[in-house]
């Protein structure tokens, strides 16, 4: 990322809106700001195969694996501001496994670029089974976004949910409500 380009549309943003940029509070801020966008924006820069750094491994374990409760934080795509929640996933081997930590690295690659919830839940889940190459995978997504939040509807406790189910998830309805109903639980 250049600072600098970053820097001066802050700067001229923070004009923009009334105040003045060169103000003891809002001086270090053009900075601050690009710095901040390099690290919310990192999901551009990665790469998945780099994040999983060989931690798929072969396994003749055939059950559900599930990760729920993953925290991330995202940017929306078209006003640029946050939306945040958790991410279920679930997955079913065919003979591969991956290591569960890579599973929230797998989300953070996706929840740190411009985004909407439906495609980022919909590339979540087209991942795993790319590389894992899975019965099935499920995945939901439940969102607060500050964009209906602070501004337009201004609804405060407005929840969104998606979901991206594949293989044995879609087509069987027991198998997806199994997963439903334990992602549900309070366990710990």
């Amino acid at each position: 990322m250049n600072y600098e380009v970053i820097e001066k549309l802050v700067h001229g943003l923070i004009q923009e809106v009334g105040e003045d940029p060169a103000r003891e509070g809002l001086k270090k801020t053009p900075h601050r700001v690009a710095k901040a966008y390099e690290f919310l924006t990192q999901g551009y820069r990665k790469d998945i195969k780099e994040v999983l750094n060989g931690a798929v491994f072969n396994e003749k374990y055939d059950e559900m694996v599930i990760v729920k409760d993953i925290d991330f934080y995202s940017m929306c795509e078209h006003h640029l501001l946050p939306f945040y929640g958790k991410v279920h996933i679930a997955y079913i081997p065919d003979g591969k496994i991956v290591g569960l930590s890579k599973i929230p690295r797998i989300v953070d690659v996706f929840a740190r670029r411009l985004q909407v919830q439906e495609r980022m839940t919909q590339e979540i889940g087209a991942t795993l089974e790319e590389y894992l190459i899975p019965r099935g995978v499920a995945v939901v997504v439940e969102a607060y976004h500050m964009c209906m939040m602070m501004r337009g509807v201004q609804k405060q406790n407005s929840i969104t949910t998606t979901s991206a189910m594949h293989g044995i998830f879609k087509e069987d309805a027991r198998t997806r409500a199994e997963f439903l109903d334990l992602i549900s639980q309070k366990t710990i």
